[in-house]
C-alpha cells in the first residue's frame, strides 16, 4: 500500500475492521446524550455522521449538518487523556493474612486500544503528556503500559470550532507526528478520505483495505480543507513574551476573574493536558482488606495544595493564577512546551465563560503593561 491512499467510506469502514481484527478495541466518537463522546464502537455506522457542533464561550450544542461527515465536528468535552492517564486507579490493594498484610500490586494488562479520530490538538497533549509521565525517570507503569498497547487513527479537522485556538499554539489543525494513521475527509462532490501512514503498524493495517493510490488532485483537495480550518479558528492567542505576562501576579485582571470563577475545576477536567491527581486509601468495615487509589484531582480544588497546617492557595484569584501560569508560562520552564494546545474546551466548559485568550489579552494590555511602555 502507498504512503498515501484514498478510501472511499465503505473501505475506511474496512479500515476499522481491519484494526478491530487485528485485536484492538475501537474507542471513538459517537453521539451520546447530546454531546459527541467518546466510546467504544463496533463500526462505521456508530461514528457521528451528520452531525455538527456549535460552541463559543460556556456554550455547547449539536447541529446536524447538510452532509454526511463522519468527522464534521470540531472537538467535544472529552478529552483522550482518560484512556491513559486515568481518572481512577487502584495502585496497590493489601489482604490481612495472620499478624500481617501481604500486599498485591500486579494490575491487569490493559486493553488493546485503537483511539479513532484523534485530533491534531490532542496528540500534540498526548506527547505531552508521554514527557510527564514516561519522559523521564520515574516513570509511571501503568501509563507506559497502556501507551504501550495503543493505535492511533487521526483525523485532520476540517472545521474550526468556535473556541479553538491551535493554530496560535502552533499544534494544529494538521496532524504531523504520534499516529499511526492520519485520515483527512475530503467532501467535494465526491466523499472520500485521504490515508497517510504514520508508522510500520499503521502500514500493515492499510495494507489490509483496497483502497487506490492517492492522486495529485485528492492531495491537493486535502491540503485546502486543513488551510480553510487553518483560516477559521475561533480564538487567537498571542503567546509572544507570556511567560513575562503572567508573571504579573499583583495585576487587578486576577480579582476580575477570581470574581466570576467559581473554582468548579470544569477547566481542568476538560483539559488533555493537566495531570493533578489525589491518593486515597479506603479499607473495609473489618479491616482485612485496604486499597490504595489514585484519581484526578485539580490545583481548582482547596485541598490540593494543603500540607501540613492548612492550604498554600486559600482563594480562587490564587488558585486560578495558579492554573494559567502554570499551563501557559511555567509549564515551559518545566517541560519545555506550553502545556496548552488550543484545545478551547476550558472556554466551552467553563459554566460562567471565563476565555483564557480574552485574560491573556487583558494581562498583555492592562495597567501594567501601559506603565512598562511609559517606561519604555
Amino acid at each position: 500500500m502507498a504512503h498515501r491512499a484514498v478510501l472511499s467510506p465503505e473501505h475506511f469502514g474496512a479500515l476499522l475492521r481491519a484494526l478491530r481484527d487485528a485485536g484492538h478495541q475501537l474507542v471513538a466518537p459517537t453521539v451520546r446524550d447530546g454531546a459527541i463522546v467518546c466510546a467504544d464502537i463496533d463500526g462505521l455506522a456508530d461514528l457521528p455522521a451528520g452531525w455538527t457542533d456549535i460552541q463559543a464561550a460556556g456554550t455547547y450544542r449539536l447541529q446536524r449538518r447538510a452532509d454526511g461527515a463522519f468527522f464534521g465536528y470540531s472537538l467535544g468535552p472529552q478529552s483522550w487523556k482518560q484512556f491513559l492517564f486515568v481518572p481512577q486507579l487502584r495502585l496497590w490493594q493489601a489482604q490481612r493474612e495472620g499478624t500481617g498484610f501481604t500486599v498485591h500490586t500486579a494490575a491487569a494488562p490493559p486493553p488493546r486500544l485503537a483511539l479513532i479520530g484523534v485530533r491534531a490538538c490532542e496528540l500534540h497533549a498526548i506527547a505531552i503528556q508521554d514527557r510527564t509521565f514516561i519522559g523521564g525517570a520515574p516513570v509511571d507503569p501503568d501509563y507506559a503500559a497502556r501507551r504501550a498497547a495503543l493505535s492511533i487513527l487521526a483525523v485532520n479537522c476540517a472545521q474550526g470550532g468556535g473556541t479553538c485556538f491551535c493554530v496560535s499554539m502552533g499544534t494544529g489543525p494538521r496532524a504531523t507526528a504520534g499516529f499511526d494513521l492520519a485520515a483527512t475527509e475530503i467532501l467535494d462532490g465526491e466523499h472520500r478520505f485521504l490515508v497517510e501512514v504514520g508508522s510500520e503498524r499503521g502500514a500493515a493495517i492499510l495494507a489490509c483495505v483496497d483502497g487506490a493510490t492517492a492522486r495529485s488532485s485528492d492531495i491537493a483537495a486535502a491540503e485546502r480543507t486543513i488551510e480553510q480550518t487553518a483560516g477559521a479558528m475561533g480564538r487567537q492567542l498571542d503567546t509572544t513574551d507570556i511567560q513575562h505576562v503572567l508573571s504579573q501576579y499583583d495585576h487587578p485582571r486576577w480579582n476580575e476573574i477570581a470574581a466570576r470563577c467559581l473554582a468548579c475545576a470544569n477547566c481542568t477536567l476538560v483539559c488533555p493536558t493537566c495531570f493533578c491527581s489525589t491518593v486515597s486509601d479506603v479499607t473495609d468495615l473489618t479491616a482485612q482488606h485496604a486499597e490504595r487509589w489514585r484519581r484526578w484531582d485539580s490545583c481548582f480544588t482547596l485541598d490540593h495544595s494543603y500540607i501540613h497546617g492548612g492550604s498554600v492557595r486559600t482563594t480562587t484569584r490564587a488558585r486560578y493564577r495558579q492554573w494559567l501560569t502554570h499551563k501557559l508560562a511555567t509549564w515551559i520552564d518545566q517541560f519545555g512546551t506550553s502545556g496548552c494546545v488550543g484545545c478551547g474546551r476550558c472556554i466551552t466548559w467553563c459554566p460562567v465563560g471565563i476565555d483564557l485568550t480574552e485574560e491573556v489579552g487583558a494581562l498583555r494590555s492592562g495597567p501594567a503593561a501601559t506603565q512598562r511602555a511609559g517606561e519604555e
